[in-house]
């Protein structure tokens, strides 16, 4: 059985004629949780969106492949049918669409990659199924019927976005900068339904979900549990990678300038200060 979820092999990306992504390569198993670090410009969304099969993000070279399928030439659409789910950075306006009604979208495609059926459910059961989300992440009822995005504050933007993933349930999580200008009430609440979304609390023979979260300074996997590994992007390429305590620890110290001198400067004898990313 392959436990592989994605993997990126020799990707190199041009967006407007500049190369940002070059020979970047990457794998993470079912049931892992990686981070990407590094400075504004690295490179970080690119590849979310290259994921993702943005046109504007031109594959080059390389491949993408999601539990074991080539998806280097398939469509937005068709990525997110087979169960790939995003959380933007920053997410577009939608005047004229409730997000009710994109939720009910949302739960359309999952049913569609999940095969199962909706026959026999009524819209009632849909609205008592939308209604108790959103009452977990602190909306009010009337909040569904509000334009997606419209009016609302940074931290409500990454809360619908996260409600739009409770719906979806996808296998592959994508999380470009979920605590970027969050209050830390926010995040404590979006960081809560991102552990559960990737199976934090399971056992880890039932963890089948698999993230991909980029951050800054790695504020939120604080509240998130066991991550997997950490990569430092700068240039378009991983830099390094390893233990995610030991790579958060060596940038706080050192700065990602430092890395641009020595891509080995965590050393491995030195005695870290303990960064705690359990609740």
């Amino acid at each position: 059985m392959n436990d592989n979820m994605l993997r990126i092999e020799n990707l190199t990306v041009r967006v407007d004629n500049h190369q940002i992504l070059k020979d970047f390569s990457l794998n993470i198993n079912k049931g892992e949780v990686h981070v990407l670090l590094g400075p504004n410009g690295a490179g970080k969304t690119t590849l979310i969106k290259a994921i993702l099969g943005f046109k504007k993000y031109v594959v080059e070279s390389g491949k993408i492949c999601f539990k074991g399928e080539d998806i280097t030439n398939l469509s937005i659409s068709e990525r997110v049918s087979k169960g790939i789910g995003v959380l933007f950075q920053r997410p577009p306006e939608i005047n004229g669409v409730k997000l009710s009604k994109l939720l009910t979208v949302c739960n359309q495609k999952r049913s569609a990659f999940t095969k199962e059926t909706t026959e026999n459910a009524c819209d009632s059961d849909l609205d008592e199924y939308m209604n108790n989300l959103a009452q977990r992440l602190k909306f009010s009822e009337d909040y569904l019927e509000r334009d997606v995005n419209i009016g609302i504050s940074g931290g409500e933007i990454k809360r619908s976005e996260i409600l739009q993933m409770m719906v979806m349930q996808p296998d592959l999580l994508l999380f470009d900068e979920p605590d970027s200008g969050v209050d830390v009430e926010n995040v404590e609440i979006i960081a809560s339904v991102m552990r559960e979304l990737l199976d934090r609390d399971k056992v880890p023979s039932k963890q089948e979900k698999s993230g991909l979260i980029i951050t800054h300074l790695g504020y939120i996997l604080k509240f998130l549990g066991h991550i997997t590994r950490a990569h430092i992007v700068m240039n378009g390429k991983i830099l390094c990678s390893g233990n995610p305590k030991q790579i958060i620890n060596a940038v706080m110290k050192n700065g990602f300038e430092k890395c641009k001198e020595c891509i080995s400067c965590i050393d491995p004898t030195e005695k870290f200060e303990e960064v705690d990313f359990t609740l």
